[in-house]
């Protein structure tokens, strides 16, 4: 179904380290350049910032610090997660930290929410505090913690007041606080598979499809994810929810503008699918990166299935490259790519 892009944004793992030829050198400047890249991403006339959450390793971890900053230093540009890892979560207190940072952002969060991916450590929520119930696997633990953090973002009151409160409460069962109206129709959900991308249909959850997924045909990538965004649509249909709701897909998408591009990125053109396992148990295929001149690039990305389906394009960034850079590949995307393709 083809459809016109109506979103590009960016997506960044913000990885750091000390070594040769990195620009995030240390924590501090992987926090301190994704906040210049929002504002710089923005002034690009780009739709949407987005942080990968990964515990226990040299990337962006903690996400509400960094998403109220952005939104403290940004007027337009949505705000987002793709995605933080559920297992790891105190849903009420990931409530009051998303709320503030919405209400500082003035409505402009987009939260990307999923069961993660393997992480740093073995059972690294162990260590946060958390450990599935009886019977329950560590996936069964991050949408029970999903499902009670939607409940409480409707902003309704559950919990019993104290009857000789520090402060006068209002009347009634409490809720938390602060709510930000209209937050929990911007919550996202990850998905890998076609189940668990229904599953979110049917809580009213936006859908996140990034550049892998689990294997579940002989098709293409992308033809298996565009399989996987028609199914999220039926169920969200059937499920009778009276909004649209909005899809994103991931991509490394790279227009080779100048020599330094070709060094970089030239190496990826023709590249295609790869086949392998996440974990012991799980075959995923990893959907193929773009690079190539603009007109080419065009070309090649009006034949993905999965971009046509979706609204919304998340274009990872290689963000040890600096900020400058990463705004070039930002910028000719938007420029020189984009309107080709009818979506600018």
């Amino acid at each position: 179904m083809d459809k016109p892009m109506k979103k590009i944004g960016f997506l960044s793992f913000g990885h750091w380290s000390p070594g040769q030829g990195s620009e995030t050198r240390s924590a501090s400047d992987a926090l301190l350049q994704s906040i210049e890249l929002a504002v710089a991403a923005e002034e690009l006339g780009a739709d949407g910032a987005y942080f990968r959450v990964h515990h226990f390793a040299r990337q962006l971890a903690p996400p509400f610090p960094l998403l109220a900053a952005v939104g403290a230093k940004t007027s337009r540009i949505e705000i987002g997660t793709a995605v933080i890892d559920m297992r790891y979560e105190n849903p009420l207190y990931m409530a009051e930290d998303a709320g503030a940072a919405d209400l500082i952002s003035e409505g402009r969060l987009q939260l990307g929410i999923s069961r993660g991916s393997p992480e740093q450590v073995i059972d690294g929520w162990r260590y946060f505090g958390y450990q599935p119930g009886e019977n329950e696997t560590d996936a069964d633990m991050a949408r029970r913690h999903t499902e009670v953090f939607l409940e409480v973002l409707r902003g309704e009151g559950f919990a019993e007041p104290n009857p000789r409160p520090m402060f006068q409460n209002p009347t009634g069962m409490l809720r938390i606080e602060p709510h930000s109206e209209g937050l929990r129709e911007r919550i996202w959900w990850g998905a890998a598979t076609n189940a668990t991308s229904i599953w979110a249909a049917k809580l009213g959850m936006n859908l996140q499809s990034s550049t892998l997924k689990t294997v579940e045909s002989d098709q293409p990538f992308h033809v298996q994810q565009a399989e996987q965004i028609r199914a999220y649509r039926a169920a969200w249909k059937e499920a009778g929810h009276t909004r649209e709701p909005r899809v994103s897909v991931s991509r490394s998408i790279f227009a080779l503008m100048n020599d330094m591009d070709r060094a970089y990125f030239g190496g990826q053109s023709g590249a295609e699918d790869q086949i392998g396992h996440i974990d012991a148990n799980t075959r995923s295929i990893f959907g193929r990166s773009y690079a190539a001149e603009p007109d080419e690039l065009a070309a090649e990305l009006a034949q993905d299935e999965a971009i046509a389906e979706a609204d919304t394009l998340l274009l990872t960034v290689p963000n040890q490259l600096g900020v400058d850079y990463n705004a070039h590949i930002i910028e000719a995307i938007l420029t020189h790519v984009a309107p080709q393709l009818g979506w600018r």
